[in-house]
């Protein structure tokens, strides 16, 4: 992860924001499925808890797939994995949400591609008796599943906005807006979000282009292009999550824009608000390792907590260091 620069802004010296808890870089490899088994109790049968995220390469992803196999084996369950090609693919979610269901998992936790095109299927594997927990990207309605593990999205995107208003000290700017995609319900939260934090309305002149960067690195790179095309004055980029701010770092450096700083300790990124997928992952499996055991279901919404990391601060908007999001990073 990069982190925040402070000072003014020019043409030539830039601001760009980022939304999500990709503290540091991961090395990771794509696996659509995988299964990790733990040792079973000779008194019962081993509990199996599915997971499924949106991509297997998400750095937020990997570190919650982690954070899940880890308490699957501390618990003594056996995790079983799988994963979209992308952020976008409902029918790869779908698919695996029937596979688990067909394989006797008591309980699934899903970060869903869409808030509501995997609906049906989670409704059918809940009639089957699993358990189905949504982690960070809540379905619509949320009572489509029967809890919900997750960041204050909206809450989130308003941390942003307040901190890129305060940054840029209230001046009329350029702002850009990298969005997941059409039809994701974490995307419009924390999009929403910002708004309200910025304090302006998805009409507003000051917004110069609103694209859909996927989440990923190399689709927010086009889509920052594309932004650039239409307005190559941009002073304030914000993004759905970090991969996204990478992308767009890239074809803001493309085509010329630098900034005083190099990186966010360093400096691409002024701000993230990072979340806890290993908080998230760990309650889900404790919960569905509960329900195994006692036939008791969660339910509601469970906050997993967020936080404004900023290297530097900026009056009126509560943030807590690079120190921290370093100690603390994927919590």
């Amino acid at each position: 992860m990069r982190y925040p620069q402070g000072g003014s802004l020019s043409r030539h010296r830039r601001r760009w924001l980022g939304l999500a808890a990709v503290l540091l870089v991961v090395a990771v490899t794509a696996a659509v499925v995988a299964a990790a088994s733990a040792k079973t109790s000779s008194k019962s049968a081993t509990v199996k808890v599915g997971l499924i995220t949106k991509d297997a390469t998400n750095p937020f992803f990997v570190k919650m797939h982690q954070g899940a196999s880890a308490q699957a084996k501390k618990l003594g369950a056996q995790l079983i994995y799988a994963a979209g090609k992308s952020s976008s693919d409902n029918a790869g979610e779908i698919a695996a949400i029937e596979n688990m269901t067909t394989a006797g998992v008591k309980g699934i936790l899903i970060t869903v591609a869409d808030g509501k095109a995997e609906n049906p299927a989670i409704a059918k594997a809940r009639k089957a008796g699993v358990l189905v927990i949504a982690l960070d990207s809540p379905t619509v309605p949320k009572t489509a599943t029967d809890a919900l593990f997750a960041t204050n999205n909206f809450n989130a995107g308003i941390l942003i906005g307040k901190y890129a208003r305060a940054a840029t000290k209230g001046k009329t700017v350029t702002i850009a807006m990298l969005d997941e995609h059409a039809g994701s319900s974490v995307g419009a939260l924390r999009h929403n979000g910002f708004l309200k934090g910025f304090g302006i309305k998805g009409s507003d002149k000051q917004i110069a282009c609103v694209g859909n960067g996927e989440g990923q690195t190399a689709p927010s790179q086009t889509a920052m292009e594309n932004c650039l095309q239409k307005n190559p004055s941009i002073d304030v980029v914000y993004t759905i999550n970090e991969p996204s701010a990478a992308g767009a770092w890239t074809a803001l450096k493309n085509a010329g824009h630098t900034q005083s700083a190099t990186n966010v300790k360093a400096g691409i990124i002024d701000a993230t608000s990072q979340q806890y997928p290993l908080k998230m992952a760990s309650l889900g499996v404790g919960a569905v390792v509960n329900y195994a055991k006692s036939g008791k279901k969660v339910s509601g919404y469970t906050d997993t907590g967020v936080n404004l990391i900023a290297k530097k601060a900026v009056a009126g908007v509560k943030s807590k260091s690079v120190a921290y999001g370093l100690a603390n990073c994927w919590g």
